[in-house]
């Protein structure tokens, strides 16, 4: 434990949603709720305007649609969500080597360790210069806690909630758990509260008082020798730079229930190709296949092949996991299709055994042509078209509606060559419904097109801060925040 309040802990505000809010002028102020939009989609993020009616993350979407029947519900757009992740993890590296990233809106940051702060008054400085940096980058707000260790600074920053900073003063730790719900340490989940309640502990005070021997007898001896420190304030574990990712996965949840061996097939090279890309994004390459199969009655079945070294290359990843899915029974439907890769590595093998994949498709490709027969993963045309022999039944074919909201998810950008840049509301019917507006300009006009108009197509996010300022040289040279220790926002405990 530290003996000044120099861990810091940045957790951005409702992250998803603010910045769709950012990003679209007419949704300011009013409940945005990010998540899947399908019958079995689950809420990522809701705004505050949102939570006010009950929603709150990990909710069903059609639940949330029933509290709240007028938000905003959008498809995330992991693109605009992950620069904006760029540019704040920037800034936190700017005042330390030792960064911790949680999540794409979540890190540690150990000041001490950047020379930036040794003592409390030098850590609110840097995390008030903190916030006001990230909203002149992003136009985003971000909550800030400050504490001598990593669980007491995630919780002062989770107390700041929205837009604010607290400061926990070292040797006050024991006063301000005391009153807390036992949710609020690390670790303890529904069914441990649950069992605690059941013993009469529901407070932090209480697993203290309750003592060691008690918690272990409870709850284990690892786990109730940690809560019961936890209980006083103590966690010694040290901000860590690098957290090195053991797998790299990707996963869809199906609407209706896939049966056609075709179709599902064809999602699961569609999964392995981005897979692929997540990998390759980070640098790394793999050595085993995963495939992950939730089936109609919600068991999960998992197969995986390790394969002879490392490799990054798309057509080995889709080969190994069609082959998994070959071992798979699919009778009864299909609910949710996963590829992941795992034994990773910064380096490939893949000389020979991808050349051969490679080869083999090529010539199968070459050999269905020469026959008259259609590519491989794809569907015969024409009216006399019929389903390949299998023992479930017929797939019911994608209609019009749901490619139309396949191609047109609600929330994405789009651009039309007339009216410029704009954003999903909607479509259905055979229409899609587009408002025009930028981040940074007044609420925009909504007008409604045809699916297929060849004006209008799908686009890439804008910046939500057009002419961002420069901290190329911060935290040195940038000005005294603002927002000093007695401003609204900035609070210290005791």
């Amino acid at each position: 434990m530290r003996a000044a309040p120099t861990i810091l802990h940045l957790d951005m505000d409702a992250f998803y949603a603010s910045a769709e809010q950012a990003a679209k002028p007419s949704l300011r102020g009013k409940p945005v709720v990010v998540g899947g939009l399908g019958p079995r989609g689950v809420v990522a993020t809701a705004s505050y305007e949102a939570r006010r009616f009950g929603v709150h993350s990990a909710m069903p979407t059609a639940q949330a649609r029933r509290l709240a029947p007028n938000a905003a519900y959008l498809v995330p757009r992991f693109q605009l969500y992950r620069t904006v992740s760029d540019q704040v993890m920037e800034l936190l590296a700017r005042l330390s080597p030792l960064v911790e990233p949680l999540s794409l809106d979540e890190a540690f940051v150990d000041l001490e360790a950047g020379g930036t702060a040794d003592d409390a008054a030098s850590a609110r400085e840097i995390g008030e210069q903190l916030r006001t940096a990230i909203k002149a980058v992003t136009g985003l707000t971000g909550s800030v806690g400050l504490a001598g260790s990593k669980m007491l600074a995630k919780i002062a920053s989770e107390e700041a909630k929205p837009n604010g900073l607290l400061l926990i003063e070292p040797g006050t730790e024991r006063e301000l758990l005391a009153p807390m719900s036992v949710r609020i340490l690390p670790g303890v989940g529904p069914a441990t509260a649950d069992h605690l309640r059941r013993a009469g502990m529901t407070t932090v005070d209480d697993l203290a008082e309750a003592g060691e021997d008690e918690l272990v007898r409870l709850l284990g001896k690892a786990h109730g020798r940690s809560l019961h420190r936890m209980a006083f304030g103590y966690d010694d574990r040290p901000v860590v730079a690098e957290r090195d990712a053991k797998s790299v996965s990707v996963e869809d949840t199906f609407d209706a229930d896939l049966h056609d061996r075709v179709r599902i097939r064809t999602e699961v090279e569609r999964l392995a190709d981005r897979c692929v890309q997540r990998l390759r994004g980070a640098g790394r390459s793999g050595r085993t296949v995963v495939l992950k199969v939730r089936r109609y009655d919600f068991s999960t079945l998992t197969r995986s092949e390790t394969l002879r070294g490392p490799t990054d290359d798309p057509t080995v990843v889709r080969e190994a996991s069609a082959r998994l899915l070959e071992a798979v029974d699919t009778t009864g439907g299909v609910r949710l299709l996963g590829v992941g890769v795992t034994g990773l590595a910064d380096y490939t093998q893949e000389d020979l055994f991808a050349q051969a994949a490679g080869e083999r498709t090529a010539a199968g490709e070459s050999a269905r042509e020469a026959a008259g027969e259609p590519a491989a993963g794809t569907a015969p045309a024409g009216d006399d078209a019929t389903e390949p022999p299998g023992d479930s039944p017929t797939e019911v074919p994608e209609s019009a509606e749901q490619r139309a909201a396949r191609r047109w998810p609600a929330g994405h950008d789009v651009r039309h060559e007339t009216y410029g840049h704009g954003w999903v509301q909607g479509s259905g019917v055979g229409r899609v419904t587009v408002r025009f507006e930028e981040p940074g300009s007044e609420p925009g006009r909504v007008r409604t097109f045809r699916i297929d108009d060849p004006e209008l197509r799908p686009a890439d996010p804008l910046p939500l801060v057009r002419d961002p300022v420069d901290y190329s040289s911060w935290p040195a040279s940038l000005p005294k925040s603002l927002s000093g220790p007695g401003s609204p926002g900035a609070e210290s405990r005791p």
